[in-house]
């Protein structure tokens, strides 16, 4: 995809170097060509496009609720040049037709690259793996599986699926959920509140023990394992245990679960019904603290929209998840940023860099250089608002920051050279 000629001038990078930025033809380029656009950037700043391993799009299937234009739309505001599609849609992203099904969408409606995300077994049912290696040399190129929202919870149907990913470099992305200690009608971390409000407990143990397994797995098979939405402190200990004997695990954050506690449910509110439930103060500490040190590699948003009448219900019966594009980086900024536990490069490192690298994406993740894919976000690092759950690109409205005071960084998100969002 080849975007306009662009002069972007006065923008700093994540390591601070200041200067004037020229991009032709899609790249970053060491002289301005001519009849290029300027945009004055003087005290803004200018990090690669963020990349997000962990995004529901819904379509097809539940077009109501999102779309790929919609949920790449969001994704553009919220700074973000590329996005993975989750496998849960209807159907089930399982054979290499559904999966070029999503890649055709996605360069039809997109604002964002989308990468299409595979599931691991058929139909999301754990019984038998899905057809991985006709996915991945479809033309949808899929190199990461997952069944979210679900867990493989046969140790050994999950041992087959990192071995037969291995040789072409796939990675197996699980949702670590124990269904016996945590069931259906889990719903709420289980503490205190939960057990006050009369809703069915979610252990921190029903998450850690999955993470610990799989560890193991990873180590018997030398295949990569990835852990979405990591939640608790003892996942970050088993991880950061594992990665000290260089066992190939990684493991990403949601800002929601770096930035909101259990405490937001005492209203029954649905909007803040996600799977993993929120936790309590000393796992959301674990947490940023795991973010800081590397032992969390990514950010990724889990990004799930719901349409009113599947969040329009008793706790226990409503559809668990909430936006995340939109505000992603606005949280990270808020919570790990001027609360000086990581630097801008250790931003653009969780945000960008790491997820492209683990989704092995080419051409994003980059540096800002000459060379590198124009993939870029400017950002205004001073710049708040008030969330406004109904000026969201998104087609649903459960964003759990809606009235919060926060960052407002995004000025501009360039994708291929193209602009996809100005403010």
């Amino acid at each position: 995809m080849n975007g306009q000629n662009w002069v972007i001038s006065g923008a700093r990078t994540a390591e601070g170097t200041p200067g004037d930025w020229y991009i032709s033809d899609g790249h970053f380029v060491e002289e301005p060509a001519s009849g290029g656009t300027r945009i004055d950037a003087d005290g803004l700043m200018i990090l690669p496009g963020l990349v997000d391993l962990h995004t529901h799009l819904r379509e097809p299937g539940r077009e109501d609720a999102e779309t790929v234009r919609s949920g790449t739309l969001a994704a553009a505001r919220g700074g973000f040049t590329c996005v993975h599609a989750m496998a849960n849609t209807d159907p089930v992203t399982d054979t290499a037709e559904k999966a070029e099904t999503i890649h055709d969408l996605g360069l039809r409606d997109g604002s964002a690259q989308v990468v299409v995300v595979g599931a691991i077994t058929k139909n999301l049912e754990g019984r038998e793996l899905a057809e991985m290696g006709l996915m991945a040399s479809s033309r949808a190129g899929v190199r990461v599986f997952s069944d979210d929202g679900h867990c493989v919870m046969d140790a050994l149907l999950m041992r087959r699926a990192l071995e037969w990913v291995r040789p072409f470099g796939g990675l197996i992305a699980q949702h670590a959920q124990d269904s016996h200690l945590a069931g259906s009608g889990a719903c709420a971390h289980e503490s205190e509140i939960s057990g006050r409000l009369g809703l069915g407990g979610w252990p921190a143990a029903a998450e850690s023990v999955i993470v610990a397994r799989d560890v193991q797995l990873a180590k018997l098979t030398g295949s990569k394992v990835h852990v979405y939405h990591v939640s608790t402190a003892e996942s970050v200990e088993i991880i950061r245990w594992a990665k000290k004997q260089g066992i190939p695990v990684t493991a990403e954050a949601t800002p929601h679960h770096l930035y909101l506690g259990t405490r937001e449910i005492e209203g029954y509110d649905t909007t803040f019904k996600v799977n993993p439930p929120l936790r309590t103060d000393e796992h959301i500490e674990a947490l940023r603290d795991g973010l800081a040190d590397g032992t969390i590699d990514t950010v990724g948003t889990d990004h799930a929209p719901h349409a009113v009448q599947d969040k329009d219900h008793a706790f226990i019966d409503a559809k668990p998840g909430m936006l995340g594009l939109e505000q992603a980086l606005a949280v990270v900024m808020e919570v790990m940023v001027a609360g000086g536990r990581m630097s801008w490069a250790d931003l653009a490192d969780r945000m960008s860099y790491a997820p492209a690298r683990l989704g092995r994406v080419p051409g994003q993740g980059q540096p800002i250089r000459v060379g590198s894919a124009a993939n870029f976000v400017l950002v205004d690092p001073t710049a708040r608002a008030v969330v406004d759950r109904n000026r969201s690109a998104s087609l649903s409205r459960n964003n759990p920051y809606h009235g919060r005071d926060l960052p407002d960084p995004v000025v501009a998100t360039i994708w291929g050279g193209r602009l996809t969002y100005r403010r």
